[in-house]
């Protein structure tokens, strides 16, 4: 009898550490490296909330949403008008931190870092740049001795926020990018190989000889993988940092519209990274379980202030003070 009675004692205990809350999300990859860490320790702070995040891409993210089959959603690319009129719930955006999109390439025997100009970008993507010593390449990088070898191009295969950065980027400097391929996080794209995920594209850069495409800085840093500089609307080649993405966001930080929706790609500014990005969680703005609502919602006060500290460490800029005061405001309409 006492034996029983301890057992079920036991089952009690293990049954009050539960989690009372599973919530669960799904998006970008740009910025999963920072969403685990965060989701796993707000848990090991919060035993009673867990966080499931699926990380599949900004498309998917929004299309979960849509479908009501997930609590909140996560992308790269702010909503269009379109997608938040196809909502079952009116979503809020969050941005969560910065980041850079970088040319990430593997180029054996070349061990300084490369210099691309937006001419040498899109071309290399629209596949109208094909050999690694073509004349435009050399000229930015004269000290480089280039391989005659063919440009093995790798890009996204899935609907991707990381994507759209990047075609956004290119949309703005290269008038023929935007005619034939445009922006959007799927593109039809004019050369090379698809990977999913910026894990995908990481992977397949490393393994393949000769190859380039583009990812969230933290997975070429993660995978020690080269990584250029990308010249910027003020002529400067700069080279994606915390600080080179913070300067890009400076003017955006301070007329921010109200619903957080802004492109920062490049951005003005000498010091400022071209490719980069705010990313975003998708929020609804009423929630029919309010104890779940209560939860996402000091998940997201929790980001805005300690989750904020730990983005530097992880290749990401944190947000701007004036940018998280008005996402706090914003806090405070989600029922």
């Amino acid at each position: 009898m006492k034996r029983s009675l301890a057992v079920f004692a036991g089952l009690l205990a293990g049954a009050s550490m539960a989690p009372a809350q599973h919530i669960n999300g799904a998006g970008a990859t740009f910025p999963n490296p920072i969403y685990t860490k965060w989701f796993e320790e707000y848990h090991a702070r919060n035993p009673v909330i867990a966080i499931n995040y699926q990380s599949k891409g900004s498309g998917f993210g929004i299309a979960q949403l849509t479908a009501g089959t997930v609590d909140f959603g996560a992308s790269d690319m702010p909503m269009t008008d379109v997608q938040i009129a196809a909502l079952p719930v009116k979503a809020f955006h969050f941005p969560t931190v910065l980041g850079g999109v970088v040319p990430t390439y593997n180029l054996a025997g070349v061990t300084q870092p490369l210099k691309f100009s937006p001419e040498t970008l899109a071309g290399i993507f629209l596949g109208t740049i094909t050999k690694w010593n073509d004349a435009k390449l050399m000229k930015d990088n004269a000290s480089v001795k280039f391989p005659n070898a063919e440009i093995v191009v790798i890009h996204r295969s899935d609907g991707s926020g990381t994507t759209f950065v990047f075609t956004d980027y290119l949309s703005k400097v290269s008038p023929d990018w935007k005619s034939k391929v445009g922006a959007s996080t799927s593109v039809s794209w004019p050369a090379g190989l698809g990977g999913a995920g910026n894990e995908g594209v990481a992977g397949l850069v490393k393994q393949t000889p000769n190859a380039i495409g583009y990812v969230e800085l933290i997975y070429a840093a993660n995978n020690k993988m080269a990584y250029g500089s990308v010249k910027n609307a003020d002529g400067a080649f700069v080279t994606a940092s915390t600080a080179s993405v913070s300067e890009a966001a400076a003017g955006a930080a301070r007329d921010m519209p109200a619903d957080f929706r802004v492109s920062i790609t490049n951005a003005p500014g000498k010091g400022a990274y071209p490719i980069s990005s705010f990313t975003w969680l998708l929020i609804p703005g009423k929630f029919a379980d309010a104890a779940k609502g209560k939860a996402i919602k000091g998940f997201l006060q929790w980001m805005l202030a300690d989750g904020q500290k730990e983005a530097a460490a992880m290749y990401y800029a944190p947000l701007p003070k004036e940018v998280v005061a008005m996402e706090l405001k914003q806090l405070a309409a989600i029922q």
